[in-house]
């Protein structure tokens, strides 16, 4: 067994209670508990960053997903990076960095065959959370598979500034869009849109129409849409689709924390233009990572795909991050440093 000096506290975030709408600080709790005992084929993870993203908040109900709910009084559950200080696992070493999915906390036990060692040399190790993450591989797979951009195509995405969107514009441009629109919150993001993100027009949500403004960005209308927001982003989008257009369902932020069921969109124009729309589970594709990375390493490393971090320091930001993501906060990935 490889070890250090091994930490016997550690810090963890539990989920205390279950919102009802829009969560807050009350239903979480900073605790303090014993690292435990590392058994065979196992490793303890000293994390140095973590993720937060907006489809933790379904995990936070008790409601039947594709993924099960987090449980009370239990530690939340997400995306890490961190440093092996002590392994039971001869495939990966003391010292090695690896990915894994128990965040929230300052240590995890992993089980070996559950974390991913990653190549900290080329990359820093939050890129494995960002470009190089599920955020990457959800914006690759949405516009090579699930609405497949053709050369020549009008491609529209929405939350185009955040760890998805931020990605998904320049993937865009590379597989031969026209011309690729985006809409984000507030002048600042949309200016980015433009000058770093490979973006042609950028709308602002916050302002005017929706609908309208969409169409004056796309007046030859849209043949691709990436949709993480839903409600009225989807519906402007309907309205400006071109007959057989594509739709990649990867999220609906605009509904995360509202209770009860929410109007839909009119779906007879999806009909009508003989639409298809095409939901996604990033989980459901892992096996692509090799694939993404194989492609996009490169562009990182020759810096022709730029990125943006938000990043928060402790786990007791958290939280803080969490609800940031939720609201917007975040240009490009939302972090926590640990």
């Amino acid at each position: 067994m490889n070890t250090r000096t091994l930490p016997t506290v550690t810090r963890e975030i539990h989920l205390a209670a279950r919102p009802l709408d829009v969560p807050g600080d009350e239903h979480f709790t900073l605790t303090e508990v014993a690292v435990p005992e590392i058994a065979d084929g196992q490793i303890l993870v000293r994390n140095t960053w973590m993720s937060v993203d907006p489809y933790m908040r379904g995990r936070m109900d008790d409601a039947p997903s594709y993924i099960p709910p987090f449980e009370l009084d239990a530690p939340l559950e997400g995306s890490a990076i961190g440093e092996v200080i002590a392994s039971r696992a001869d495939s990966v070493p003391v010292g090695a960095h690896v990915s894994h999915f128990l965040g929230w906390r300052e240590h995890s036990v992993v089980d070996a065959a559950g974390a991913v060692v990653v190549d900290t040399d080329l990359v820093p190790a939050s890129a494995y959370l960002g470009p190089l993450g599920t955020t990457g591989l959800t914006a690759y797979l949405a516009l090579t598979e699930i609405a497949p951009v053709n050369e020549g195509d009008t491609v529209y995405v929405s939350a185009a500034a955040g760890a998805v969107g931020s990605v998904a514009g320049q993937i865009a441009r590379r597989l031969g869009a026209a011309r690729v629109v985006g809409s984000a919150g507030g002048p600042e993001k949309t200016a980015l849109l433009t000058t770093e993100f490979g973006y042609d027009a950028a709308i602002d949500r916050r302002e005017g129409d929706l609908a309208k403004s969409l169409g004056e960005a796309a007046p030859d209308g849209i043949d691709v849409y990436l949709d993480s927001v839903g409600g009225d982003h989807l519906d402007a989008a309907l309205e400006a689709m071109n007959p057989h257009g594509r739709v990649a369902l990867v999220g609906a932020i605009s509904g995360y924390n509202t209770a009860g069921p929410l109007a839909g969109p009119d779906l007879y124009r999806a009909a009508t233009k003989e639409l298809s729309l095409r939901g996604m589970i990033v989980g459901h594709y892992l096996d692509r990572f090799p694939e993404f990375h194989a492609k996009a390493m490169p562009w990182l490393l020759d810096g022709t795909l730029r990125t943006r971090e938000t990043v928060l320091d402790g786990l007791e930001n958290a939280t803080k991050a969490f609800f940031g993501v939720l609201d917007g906060a975040n240009t490009g990935k939302m972090l926590v440093r640990l």
